[in-house]
């Protein structure tokens, strides 16, 4: 659950203490560092961008032409196309450190020993590389889970369209609650290969509940073979060989419980908006008031997702 603490930190809210630092939630942000993290990716000019030109063959068929038929010639038609977009949306924090708590650097609460270091020297820089980690997660959580929103006005939001919601019903198959299942994923990759993916980098991307469910049902399968030592045991499926490709499988604490996510990642790229003369994503110093440091984290990013039928999902299933 977000719990932001709202206002500056000062002497009184954000106590000095010594010791390592820890936290429960996760830093990790698998699927951004991927596709190329907040230094790579795509650069748009245009809140609104291409994700795909889609177009469709007709109907293979045995032709029946009459040598009349070919005298006089076919039909002239044509091949349509059509572009899907995605929109960037705007991930921003602030950050303000009074005077008075940069300098109490010396003043510490709990408990102090010799053996420990200060767990933030400097607050300032503690509360920025922080807020950048918080924004690095909502990008992560809004690249899986994002709904499409296109905004109409100043007084509404882009939101971007991730991943999940990008499958919309093309390689989908709904568990109704059932157990993750071999059967289940073997049916997806066989819809993804007729629906015409082009299976070029794929990882499947699972929460801890179907990572280990899928540990489970490969490492029960005939011929499946454990280590040698005697000294060693446990099972981590971390790839998956099957008719069609081969893929990665990768944690991920953003995806839902309830969903197994396949995607193709040669074809993912975070597209950032840059803000002329200060970057795609950058720290900037908010006007003085008062006897306190004030910055500002911004960023405009959305998902470049391909297709729909590049990538595949499970969901619904139990948990």
């Amino acid at each position: 659950m977000r719990n932001p603490i709202f206002g500056e930190a000062n002497s009184f809210n954000t106590t000095q203490y010594v010791g390592e630092l820890f936290t429960a939630d996760s830093g990790r942000t698998p699927l951004l560092s991927m596709t190329g993290g907040t230094t790579g990716g795509l650069r748009t000019d245009n809140e609104e961008f291409p994700t795909a030109v889609l177009f469709n063959y007709p109907d293979a068929r045995q032709p029946s032409i009459s040598e009349d038929d070919a005298a006089w010639g076919p039909s002239i038609t044509h091949i349509a196309k059509e572009q899907e977009t995605n929109v960037t949306q705007i991930f921003h924090e602030a950050v303000g450190v009074t005077y008075q708590r940069l300098s109490n650097t010396g003043r510490l609460g709990g408990v102090t020993t010799l053996m420990s270091e200060n767990a933030a020297d400097n607050e300032l820089d503690f509360q920025i590389a922080h807020k950048l980690k918080v924004m690095a997660r909502d990008i992560e959580f809004t690249f899986i889970n994002g709904q499409y929103s296109k905004r109409g006005d100043v007084f509404s939001a882009n939101q971007s369209r991730g991943l999940i919601a990008a499958c919309g019903n093309v390689n989908v198959i709904n568990a109704d609650g059932d157990a993750l299942a071999k059967s289940q994923l073997s049916d997806l990759f066989r819809q993804m290969a007729d629906n015409g993916a082009y299976f070029d980098d794929m990882v499947i991307f699972v929460n801890s509940r179907q990572k280990a469910a899928i540990s489970e049902i490969y490492s029960n399968q005939p011929g499946f073979m454990l280590p040698q030592s005697r000294e060693k045991a446990g099972v981590n499926v971390l790839e998956i060989d099957n008719d069609f490709f081969k893929c990665g499988v990768v944690y991920s604490k953003f995806v839902p419980q309830d969903v197994v996510l396949i995607a193709d990642i040669a074809h993912i790229a975070p597209v950032f908006q840059t803000v002329p003369g200060k970057g795609h994503l950058f720290l900037e110093e908010l006007a003085k008031v008062g006897a306190s440091d004030r910055y500002q984290l911004y960023a405009q990013v959305g998902l470049a997702h391909g297709p729909a039928f590049l990538h595949g999902l499970i969901r619904g299933l139990e948990v």
